[in-house]
């Protein structure tokens, strides 16, 4: 019985704490769900098929554009290559979360693939990392290896252990996806039927931004991460002006890379550290030899 309730408390415990996670970010997404929501009816789409694309798109960016692009009656062709490409990020999201998930059965990976957003992705990352960051330094003090000495370890990578079946953190996932979920649909039909009474002059709109700095600001820990955003910077406001958002594209790629680049290169300055902390341990296990000259036999002294 006790086997039975403990993983359904470790389910229930990590569901909340990523609600919890996620609540101070809908701060900022319930007024971006309302402009959507005002703008759609606005732009001339039914009621239905406005709140039916947040429950089915479930893209903040993407609906912005096509709403957009539906007012001007674009071609469905350009709609469709547009929404591709503004979304190419997901793909880069689900590659980072991939290695904690592998493991889960399909069904799940459908789930919270549906459920990855940017702001149910900041969160669930950051929790990912930290958790295995403590996880990889309870292995170490266990096995007396000081934790700097263990940068290869599968923990850090974010492989999944071996006991998979113990690992709950996804449910972490579901609860920060869920919560954002529910909050943009609900924000979305504030927005259909009120939000054209909102005054223009409070400037929602203002929160969006505010929303993405508040996700990027505690991912920045290291030096990667901090070129990685700064070069994204830079090159997302080259192409600010480029057409169909593919500034922020570019702005993504060139990101990543550079993140990427000096990400492997500090990994392999630590595992070359490694190596040679390692080889230093072995040599001092070793007894102490003699000089090579001292073990040249003496010649025999000559006695007259």
């Amino acid at each position: 019985m006790i086997g039975q309730t403990e993983p359904m408390s470790d389910s229930r415990n990590e569901f909340l704490a990523g609600v919890r996670a996620e609540l101070p970010i809908l701060l900022g997404v319930a007024p971006f769900g309302m402009i959507y929501g005002a703008l759609a009816v606005a732009a001339g789409l039914p009621t239905a098929a406005a709140q039916a694309m947040s429950a089915i798109v479930f893209a903040g960016s993407a609906q912005f554009i096509l709403t957009q692009l539906i007012a001007t009656s674009t071609p469905p062709v350009v709609l469709l290559l547009t929404v591709f490409v503004v979304n190419l990020r997901h793909m880069l999201y689900s590659a980072s979360v991939a290695p904690y998930v592998h493991g889960l059965k399909t069904r799940w990976k459908w789930l919270l693939a549906y459920l990855l957003t940017d702001e149910a992705y900041a969160v669930t990352i950051t929790y990912y990392q930290q958790t295995t960051a403590q996880t990889h330094r309870r292995d170490a003090e266990a096995a007396g290896v000081e934790p700097g000495m263990s940068q290869h370890s599968p923990h850090l990578r974010g492989e999944v252990p071996e006991d998979a079946g113990a690992d709950k953190r996804h449910w972490f996932f579901l609860g920060g996806g869920l919560a954002l979920w529910s909050c943009w649909q609900v924000c979305t039909a504030i927005g259909i039927f009120l939000g054209a009474q909102v005054p223009p002059s409070w400037s929602l709109d203002f929160t969006l931004p505010l929303t993405f700095i508040a996700l990027v600001i505690p991912a920045l820990v290291d030096r990667p991460a901090v070129a990685a955003a700064l070069t994204a910077g830079i090159v997302g406001a080259i192409g600010a002006g480029w057409p169909y958002k593919t500034g922020l594209v570019a702005a993504a790629l060139v990101g990543i890379a550079v993140g990427t680049w000096l990400d492997s290169t500090q990994r392999a300055r630590q595992q070359r550290e490694y190596r040679n902390e390692s080889a230093g341990l072995t040599e001092s296990n070793k007894p102490d030899s003699l000089h090579p000259v001292d073990s040249l036999p003496y010649p025999a002294s000559e006695e007259k």
